[in-house]
């Protein structure tokens, strides 16, 4: 059915993780009838097992769901549902797919209230200029405090609290009523049906048969299969070979207008020619000439971490598992690398701690890798002391991900490290707490608001390495779980940095190598070397374990050796025979300490580097 433009309506979900986004959707599409009863599942649009597993939407997801309103037997409206992602690591896709609709459904829990996720997501559909339609769900809660929460975001968003609907998505009841308002107060989409074909990609996966899936939507023209066309950014060109709607199963279809959403395949054989935000228009000498849809960036990775098998024969299987992951999943990025200690494996970057998370764990899970993963780390600008860029005349610059890469100190000028600026949640009586905690990462206050008379917003720029490990859980515990956290990409800062080795024996082991502030040094130097002491099985000589700066050492500790008692065969007699068989036990000793290695079991590299690595999204 062919729908004229005034009858459609693009709208998305926007919510944090755990608040019913996927669920909502679940109850929308058994109120249009698209999914046969004896078909359904929960979490129906999600389609990964981690996804369903955890509870959370990794990839956006679209499902064009024909609507008529209660009351409006004759009319029928077209309803295209674009599921976004809610964490933030992948707050570029939201906004990709933001832009790609009119209208937001703001989902809160009722329980909960408003998460620093959901109001950056928000801010985002403001930025947007998209119609918000406040939804609080989760009302037969025995928790819920729907008069409370209303209030609250009445007072972000502006409005009345009786303008907020209340539904419970697990039990179908107020669904229909979001329907009815989004088709009441979402504006029709824009465009021009005559002029240059524009579509916006919002999404794209990889399919082992037709090659690469586009995700978009029309915003001027049309297109139909048969058509050949050009991606403006990285300048792919192909035909149309399918042309589909997700209802919510892949569905051909003839052509699609402006405002509608669809899914296309032109055998583009890498998912990094369709890229999320690029634009899409028909090929031909005019086609560069097509003014680009505004908004597009490359996905710039975050957090960097070094992939190793634990075996080293399974290398050439983890290049393989890497490069089909990258099929489906343009974002991260991967170089080889090697290791003293580890051996040859991968330089991997990341959009986030959750992303690099789910990327391990599919490793494991789909292909059987068992994993070595060093701490995770940062990209640090260095500023070199005497080389020149030939291009700009100034001190040149270099970017360092791998600690191993840091120049010589006498070489540095100055290191500057990525802040971001993060948004905090949290209840007044933990904002001591919270501030607190801040501090201590190094953070700078920006600004506070009181949302409510017991709901705080902390903005803070903070160092992005202070908060990749464990700041998350210590926010979570410090507040028994109710601050939220969102951030967003800051500024390079110069900082007091410095890298930390570990020596073993007196030879540095480069996995285990970090780049910290030196305030911060002796903390972590410390914490190291005795849990690399518990680690360490016992040699047959004393095994020093250091942390250093350059030729500084900043912390010891000694795995004694294992001690043969050379005097149990001595019964008495002259006490200079004793000394002498200890003398011997020693030089041997000593012999073995100068051309023995100390091997370090791969047990004790996962244990050392978790210690370091990701907790918590």
């Amino acid at each position: 059915m062919t729908y004229p433009i005034d009858r459609i309506r693009n709208f998305c979900i926007v919510a944090h993780v755990d608040h019913g986004k996927s669920t909502l959707a679940d109850r929308m599409l058994q109120l249009t009838e698209l999914v046969d009863p004896r078909k359904m599942r929960e979490q129906y649009l999600d389609k990964m097992d981690i996804e369903r597993e955890r509870g959370i939407t990794i990839k956006a997801q679209a499902a064009r769901l024909p609507y008529k309103p209660l009351g409006d037997v004759d009319d029928e409206y077209l309803l295209n549902l674009i599921d976004t992602p809610g964490h933030v690591d992948f707050s570029y896709e939201v906004s990709r797919a933001l832009n790609a609709c009119e209208g937001a459904v703001l989902l809160v829990d009722a329980a909960q209230g408003m998460e620093a996720q959901t109001i950056a997501n928000l801010y985002l559909a403001l930025e947007a200029d998209l119609e918000i339609i406040p939804v609080l769900n989760k009302i037969d809660l025995p928790a819920a405090r729907p008069d409370e929460i209303a209030r609250e975001i009445a007072a972000i968003i502006g409005g009345e609290p009786d303008d907020v609907l209340r539904i419970s998505a697990k039990t179908g009841d107020g669904v229909a009523a979001v329907l009815d308002s989004i088709v009441d107060r979402v504006p029709a989409p824009s465009g021009n049906p005559d002029g240059p074909t524009r579509a916006l990609i919002f999404d794209s996966i990889y399919d082992a048969y037709r090659g690469t899936l586009v995700y978009f939507r029309v915003v001027d023209g049309s297109v139909k299969p048969g058509d050949r066309i050009r991606l403006l950014a990285t300048g792919f060109e192909g035909e149309i070979d399918d042309l589909a709607v997700n209802s919510p199963e892949e569905t051909p279809i003839a052509a699609l207008g402006v405002g509608e959403v669809g899914v296309l395949s032109a055998a583009i054989k890498e998912i990094s020619q369709a890229k999320v935000g690029d634009t899409i228009t028909l090929a031909g000498k005019n086609a560069r000439e097509v003014e680009p849809l505004p908004g597009y960036r490359e996905p710039l990775p975050m957090v960097f971490s070094g992939l190793y098998p634990m075996d080293s024969d399974d290398f050439p299987d983890l290049r393989e598992a890497l490069d089909r992951l990258r099929l489906n999943d343009a974002s991260f990025t991967y170089e080889p690398e090697t290791s003293a200690a580890l051996g040859f494996g991968f330089r991997c970057g990341f959009l986030g701690l959750l992303h690099l998370e789910i990327i391990t764990e599919r490793l494991d899970r789909e292909f059987n890798i068992p994993l070595v993963t060093t701490a995770p780390s940062v990209r640090y600008q260095v500023t070199l002391e005497q080389a020149i860029d030939p291009d700009t005349g100034e001190p040149k610059v270099v970017e360092v991900s791998n600690p191993q890469d840091l120049p010589d100190p006498g070489q540095i000028a100055s290191i500057s490290e990525p802040t971001v600026k993060a948004m905090i949640l949290t209840p007044a009586a933990y904002v001591g707490a919270v501030m607190q905690l801040c501090e201590g990462r190094r953070g700078t206050m920006i600004a506070m608001d009181y949302l409510t008379e017991e709901r705080v917003e902390l903005r803070y720029q903070l160092p992005l390495a202070g908060i990749i490990t464990d700041f998350f859980d210590q926010l979570k515990s410090m507040t028994r779980g109710y601050a939220s956290l969102d951030y967003e990409r800051g500024d390079y800062v110069v900082a007091n940095l410095v890298r930390v080795d570990v020596l073993l024996n007196g030879e540095p082991v480069d996995a285990f190598s970090s780049i910290v502030h030196r305030d911060e040094a002796y903390p972590f130097g410390k914490n190291m070397v005795e849990k690399l002491r518990e680690l360490i099985p016992r040699q047959m000589f004393d095994v020093p374990i250091q942390a250093a700066i350059g030729s500084k050492i900043i912390a010891r500790e000694t795995i004694k050796a294992k001690r043969k008692d050379v005097l149990a065969k001595c019964y008495g007699g002259d006490v200079s025979r004793k000394r002498k068989l200890l003398e011997k036990q020693k030089e041997g000793k000593k012999k073995m300490k100068s051309v023995g290695s100390v091997e370090v079991p791969q047990e004790a590299f996962v244990s050392a580097l978790r210690s370091t690595g990701p907790k918590g999204d």
